[in-house]
């Protein structure tokens, strides 16, 4: 169990920008420890006024766009701008084992080494959406610890990653050209949800194939309702690999801050998601909530038992449990 002493000390070291603080608090509010729980809300609690002031971004591709490579290139530029960057990297989970590479860090060496910059290789734990059950959590803790930049890397699967678009500010979305795949990326309902598009890996001789993807883009962009009235999503090329165009990107992440101050959007956007992630968890919970009492599970297994058998559809199967909860919630 956690003392109350413990618990403020280590909140007082994190908000210090202690490094070895913030790595501590991130497992403590990543753990499913029943004992954990109490002690994760109270110290989320205790650093709330400390959050808020860093930019806070998402960064999604196809496998193969070079993410990893992406993110040290940016993150170097930011360090040589003075900033402090943590990465959260979403690493996928086996549905066999549960278990993660958790293999950023390795990725990432230059950055890892840096004393300005932090990374985090977090599991999705069976999360979809291409992020984790507390990457929010985790943002808040990277920005009570004074990071001014806060980076999400997704899973990298497609068009499931929409739920990053929900926990940031601006939306990156790196393609890549000359894959075969970029009719199919255009079609994808996640470029609907990018702020900034990136086309990486424009060097040598793809520098064609590049610039005709980018035209591809920027047309079939221009043409999808825009998801802020103030930004007109963008498309940018970068070489990652050679580090260049890395500086334009940043830039335009800045053009998009300064474009959504206007009518303070930003802070609405922010509130909004609160919001959204309060609900989704109070969901969440309940249904765990309900599921832990022993007749519901009873009646659960039941219904198992009966579409198992091919004595019920999953459908009836599924309305029978449903109305023995609501019977059970009314009386």
């Amino acid at each position: 169990m956690i003392s109350s002493g413990q618990l403020d000390s280590l909140a007082t070291q994190l908000i210090a920008g202690d490094r070895v603080a913030l790595a501590r608090a991130m497992t403590l509010v990543e753990s499913i420890h029943p004992l954990h729980q109490e002690p994760a809300t109270r110290l989320l609690d205790r650093i709330m006024s400390h959050t808020g002031r860093a930019k806070r971004l998402g960064i999604t591709g196809v496998p193969g766009a070079g993410k990893s490579t992406f993110l040290e290139a940016l993150g170097g530029y930011l360090l040589t701008l003075g900033l402090k960057v943590a990465i959260i990297a979403i690493d996928p989970s086996s549905p066999l084992s549960g278990g993660s590479i958790l293999g950023d860090k390795t990725r990432m060496s230059m950055l890892s080494r840096e004393q300005h910059a932090f990374i985090r290789p977090v599991p999705t734990g069976g999360y979809l959406g291409g992020t984790s059950r507390r990457t929010r959590e985790l943002m808040l803790l990277c920005e009570a610890a004074g990071y001014d930049v806060v980076i999400v890397e997704t899973v990298g699967v497609g068009q499931s990653e929409v739920d990053i678009a929900h926990l940031v500010d601006c939306f990156l979305s790196l393609q890549i050209a000359g894959a075969g795949d970029e009719l199919q990326g255009i079609k994808k309902g996640i470029m609907e949800m990018a702020d900034i598009v990136v086309i990486n890996k424009d060097d040598g001789e793809n520098h064609a194939r590049v610039m005709l993807t980018r035209q591809m883009y920027q047309s079939s962009l221009s043409i999808m309702r825009r998801k802020y009235p103030e930004w007109a999503p963008r498309v940018l090329t970068c070489s990652a690999l050679l580090q260049q165009g890395i500086g334009q990107v940043w830039s335009d992440i800045e053009d998009f801050y300064r474009q959504m101050a206007q009518q303070d959007r930003l802070t609405v956007l922010r509130k909004q998601q609160h919001l959204d992630a309060m609900r989704k968890q109070i969901e969440e919970q309940t249904l765990q909530a309900l599921f832990a009492r022993q007749d519901i599970q009873e009646r659960y297994r039941q219904a198992l038992q009966q579409v198992e058998g091919h004595h019920a559809s999953p459908r009836a199967a599924v309305n029978d449990v449903t109305h023995y909860i609501l019977d059970k919630l009314n009386h």
